[in-house]
């Protein structure tokens, strides 16, 4: 865990909880913040994720052999994603990716980099690598509109774009993704200059309930909240922008060319709107019901500005696409429509690989 941000020293900033202690969720106003972050007129304190970083010759090969992602070639200020998978396909580890030309630096949840870290570290045998959990070090920025200055360490987020090598199991194409309305950016900056960097953006403060309503409503998943110990990067269609299915030999490639040859996975991320007749929200990890049997649950949930309550939720391949659900938080119903992600057929997958689409399955 990092120490708390010193911009939660700011007016009106209230500290987050659970995989986002440590930083503000907001700072006054949640429905400003989130405006003006949409608008690329905000930048969100990030610095409760976790830095790992690797330099040396073999940097890049090396990663490569042991993740899901082709990052052989990966050019300097060139931003990627990568998972690392266990025997059976199952996501252990999640990072966004990208090198300077000596480093290639690793973003992570908080709670992954040591952890990380330390496995990187056991795996190094003889290769010219050194691996560091660079936290306590660097932190991170995140906005919606690329900052003017050119300098330093910053991660373009692929999604919703299918990267060469990736497919989506989502139901539309790209063209009409939601995530296509949400570009991000994560800037690396010294945590000890966290709060100059800030100022010299010139934009306002966003908080996490901010950045957290956007990535709901871009479909975009998020290890820990999307994820369990069961989950496989097909079910949440990250396929599209962290696997290459061509790459060659990895830890858990078994399983993503079985999956993807059989066309379906067993679970498929689904996006909700909540019912808004309530001044609450149903917490994460809710169950999702249909016809009063559990099919799923919650994984994220936030207010959008626009759209009102909305969540993600990881369900049974075989619920209804149509059926009307409840999440049940406790003794409080919240109704729930469906808006489907990741196809329930594999017949209904607009499927796209290597940047030109293909015909369904």
């Amino acid at each position: 865990m990092t120490s708390r941000s010193p911009l939660l020293s700011r007016p009106g900033a209230v500290e987050g909880g659970g995989a986002d202690a440590g930083v503000a969720s907001h700072y006054g106003d949640p429905f400003r913040e989130q405006r003006l972050l949409a608008a690329g007129e905000a930048v969100v304190d990030l610095s409760q994720r976790g830095v790992v970083t690797v330099s040396g010759p073999d940097r890049l090969s090396w990663l490569n052999t042991l993740s899901s992602q082709l990052l052989l070639g990966l050019r300097p200020g060139q931003s990627s994603e990568t998972l690392l998978l266990t025997v059976q396909g199952r996501i252990e580890y999640a990072a966004h990716v990208v090198d300077d030309g000596t480093t290639t630096w690793l973003i992570t949840e908080g709670s992954e980099a040591a952890p990380l870290a330390a496995w990187l570290e056991r795996m190094k045998f003889m290769l010219r690598v050194e691996v560091a959990d660079a936290t306590t070090d660097w932190a991170v920025l995140g906005t919606t509109k690329a900052l003017p200055s050119g300098d330093g360490v910053v991660w373009e987020e692929p999604w919703p774009a299918v990267v060469p090598g990736g497919y989506s199991y989502a139901i539309v194409d790209e063209r009409m993704h939601p995530g296509r309305e949400r570009p991000w950016f994560e800037y690396l900056v010294p945590r000890d200059g966290l709060e100059a960097a800030v100022s010299a953006t010139g934009r306002a403060l966003a908080g996490s309930l901010a950045a957290e309503a956007l990535r709901i409503a871009a479909w975009r998943p998020r290890p820990g909240f999307e994820t369990d110990e069961k989950t496989i990067p097909h079910e949440l269609d990250l396929l599209r922008t962290a696997v290459h299915l061509a790459k060659g030999c990895y830890k858990g490639q078994e399983t993503i060319a079985r999956v993807h040859n059989l066309g379906h996975p067993p679970r498929r991320l689904t996006f909700l709107h909540l019912d808004g007749s309530q001044h609450t929200l149903p917490a994460p990890g809710s169950p999702v019901l249909s016809d009063g049997r559990t099919v799923g649950r919650v994984t994220s949930v936030g207010h959008h500005y626009e759209m009102g309550p909305i969540a993600l939720a990881v369900l049974k391949r075989s619920v209804d696409a149509s059926a009307d659900l409840v999440v049940q938080d406790g003794d409080e119903p919240y109704a729930a429509g469906q808006e489907v992600i990741v196809a329930p057929d594999a017949g209904q997958v607009v499927g796209r690989a290597a940047g030109f689409l293909k015909a369904p399955r």
